[in-house]
């Protein structure tokens, strides 16, 4: 949510500011309804006054004996009252309408995040490993997994439809194994706290991270009104909406493992076959709540932060910075991270970081009091992958495969696996 102080105050720099995201202007229609507010709000503050000061004058138009006098003010007072609450009512109705057209405007991107229309236009920071070679053609991980005996979309499809995957045996025992992996480095190397968190939640919480209005298309909702959460950005960061935190407990660090249910209405005739692209899929999640001097250094933190788990799984990948066309909703930059998969011979993502600088805090009403103690500021969030479970399935099974259909089991998940360091065909 943007402050419409701030755009009062520079229009022009809010306009650029959304030029550089493909949109038009927008600030001079936003301050029109501002201003009709403003207006509105004044003329109520007078009415206020007047019918303190009509009540004053009623009281002393009885005691003086003024009884014409004294009817002609009550007379006076009701009208006063009636334009007090139809105006309360139409002062809700602008700040309405001001706060939807706002709900629909993306963040706005720090200078140093790279103009662009969409994926081509993004910048590669850094490249890290080695990418594998293969003396033969590397599968795809539905093939790798579909030989293996342990990979069904067909029964999923039968159950739940497309998007959807069943893995059992060995294969469902590394799903678990990269989830517990994850969840102890970032607990216990990144210093994340880690949180059990809802699946559902309702319309505020989607509202205070952005997910609502704009993407309602995109998300599953129960049918007695509350939304699955698409990732667990939306519960850990609304722990904190319509909260004071203390300056000194800033930086908070939260990871969360949970499902994530994403509609994909956007992704028709993407990646339809295999899982990269699902409806359920599992995710661990970081969230950070700082100070907005504390934001920049943290997204490369948290960014370093996923990172750390591909190196430890060895897996080769690219950092990318995302383009103004190609940032999400909510971010004001981001880091995506791209893993190497052999089997289709492109880094894919497996990671989004992003600063979100105080747009969400605004819609939570998150903010912080200062050491100084002077008044409170709103606090920033961020939300990145720490990883995407699923993806990094995706990747083990393509970097790892062997000529024979097996998979090795990279050394950092050997001993969730109870020891085992190759999955074969049973």
């Amino acid at each position: 949510m943007h402050d419409i102080k701030g755009i009062r105050d520079n229009p022009a720099a809010f306009d650029i500011g959304l030029a550089r995201r493909g949109l038009g202007p927008m600030a001079s229609e936003l301050l029109k309804i501002d201003a009709e507010r403003r207006d509105h709000v004044q003329k109520l503050q007078d009415a206020q006054a007047r019918r303190n000061a009509t009540s004053r004058e009623i009281g002393e138009a009885m005691k003086s004996g003024d009884k014409s006098r004294a009817e002609a003010l009550k007379a006076e007072m009701g009208s006063i009252k009636d334009f007090i609450a139809s105006g309360e009512s139409a002062e809700r109705d602008i700040d309405q309408r001001l706060g939807a057209a706002l709900a629909m405007i993306p963040n706005i991107p720090l200078e140093d995040v790279p103009d662009g229309k969409d994926e081509s236009d993004n910048l590669e920071i850094r490249l890290w490993g080695t990418l594998p070679t293969f003396a033969y053609e590397p599968r795809q991980h539905f093939d790798v997994g579909e030989w293996l005996g342990l990979m069904d979309f067909e029964a999923a499809a039968k159950i739940s439809g497309a998007r959807f995957v069943v893995m059992k045996g060995q294969l469902a025992r590394l799903e678990r194994a990269v989830a517990q992996f994850m969840l102890d480095h970032q607990t216990g190397v990144n210093g994340y706290t880690e949180h059990y968190v809802p699946f559902m939640v309702n319309d505020n919480a989607m509202y205070g991270t952005g997910q609502l209005p704009k993407f309602a298309d995109d998300l599953f909702k129960t049918t007695d009104g509350r939304w699955l959460i698409p990732t667990a950005e939306v519960s850990l960061t609304n722990l904190v909406r319509e909260t004071i935190l203390e300056e000194k407990d800033l930086p908070l660090r939260l990871t969360a493992y949970t499902p994530c249910f994403r509609a994909e209405a956007g992704a028709a005739g993407r990646d339809t076959r295999g899982m990269i692209r699902q409806h359920q899929f599992s995710k661990v999640e970081l969230v950070s709540i700082t100070t907005p001097e504390q934001s920049r250094e943290e997204l490369e933190r948290m960014t370093g932060a996923a990172e750390s788990v591909l190196q430890r799984l060895n897996l080769p990948y690219r950092v990318l910075r995302l383009c103004t066309g190609d940032m999400g909703f909510g971010s004001r930059m981001t880091y995506d991270l791209e893993v190497w998969l052999p089997g289709q011979n492109a880094y894919r993502e497996i990671s989004s970081c992003s600063v979100c600088g105080d747009f969400q805090a605004r819609r939570m009403d998150a903010r912080f009091k200062p050491t100084d103690g002077k008044g409170t500021r709103y606090v920033h969030t961020l939300n990145g992958s720490g990883l995407a479970v699923g993806r990094t399935m995706v990747a083990i099974l393509e970097n790892y495969q062997n000529a024979d259909g097996s998979v090795t089991i990279p050394e950092a998940l050997r001993p969730y696996m109870g020891g085992t360091d190759k999955i074969t065909r049973g």
